[in-house]
């Protein structure tokens, strides 16, 4: 047996939801796009990440249909809402069990809390968010007979991320670990103290090894190669690194974000982000969950 020949991958690219309001170059704001992989074999699938909203999950789940397999399992890689705000409806519509670790679950819970406040402010139709997550023995489940396993590499742009590793096929599921085209979601670092905890989960990823990752935002015209998704990813960070300590605002840091990054997608991720880093940097007594809330709405 040849387990390549039998496991296949396909992204789905969901576009972002409509939100008001603009950002300081004067663009109107748009959400990143959030990227879900179904891992398949002959009869079966995995899927990854199932996105946020009603209509991102029908738009989804048509595109799972179209595969004809059994989908048996949906994957969070990680807590924040739009990467699986949408998993009771696409787990009741085929049948499937939500898997995450205790750690995902946990921030899952967390960001449940957060909808009042911060998710349900921005963005209209979404469904309710009943947290149905199970964890699975040693972090491993299979797909016809094929393991995948689930990777714990800590913090990134959330808590207690991580990731989904298919050897047969030389893939990792990376959600927000690592970037392909789009801006990233800095606000966590404030928190981390830093980058190098991010490093470091970047670094895990590449010690296994993969020919392909899937970012949980990417643009779709990108491909998934993990060489240079881990490299541009690295760089994105370094300079971040040094933005911070040679821009002296928010508004200087997501310019010159804008002039190294032209054609990145996300720029009001990006945008939020500058405005939690220097929030913080600003008013360091203040508490850090009130300047998220008001960096995003």
């Amino acid at each position: 047996m040849n387990p390549t020949d039998e496991l296949r991958y396909d992204v789905f690219i969901n576009q972002p939801p409509p939100q008001d309001g603009f950002l300081p170059n004067g663009e109107p704001k748009v959400f990143s796009p959030q990227a879900s992989t179904l891992i398949y074999g002959s009869n079966d699938a995995v899927l990854t990440d199932p996105a946020m909203t009603t209509d991102q999950a029908r738009a989804l789940g048509d595109w799972v249909e179209n595969h004809g397999r059994d989908l048996t399992d949906i994957f969070v890689t990680h807590g924040h809402g739009d990467h699986w705000f949408a998993a009771s409806l696409l787990a009741e519509r085929f049948g499937a069990r939500v898997v995450a670790t205790a750690g995902t679950i946990a921030q899952m819970h967390a960001n449940v809390a957060t909808r009042p406040f911060l998710w349900d402010k921005i963005y209209d139709g979404i469904p309710p968010t009943t947290v149905t997550a199970v964890t699975v023995p040693d972090n491993r489940f299979t797909l016809e007979g094929h393991e995948l396993v689930i990777v714990e590499v800590g913090q990134t742009d959330a808590e207690d991320s991580t990731v989904l590793h298919v050897p047969d096929l030389d893939l990792v599921v990376a959600g927000d670990v690592i970037y392909n085209g789009v801006h990233m979601y800095l606000a966590q670092t404030a928190v981390a103290g830093g980058f190098g905890p991010w490093r470091d989960a970047i670094d895990k990823v590449e010690a296994l090894a993969p020919r392909h990752i899937v970012a949980g935002h990417q643009n779709h015209e990108l491909d998934d190669d993990a060489e240079r998704t881990i490299a541009e990813t690295r760089e994105y960070l370094d300079d971040a690194e040094e933005l911070l300590r040679t821009e002296s605002t928010a508004v200087d840091f997501f310019n010159a974000k804008l002039e190294r990054y032209p054609d990145h997608l996300g720029r009001t991720i990006l945008w939020i982000g500058a405005s939690v880093l220097y929030g913080v940097r600003e008013h360091p007594e203040e508490n850090f969950g009130r300047i998220v809330l008001s960096s995003w709405v």
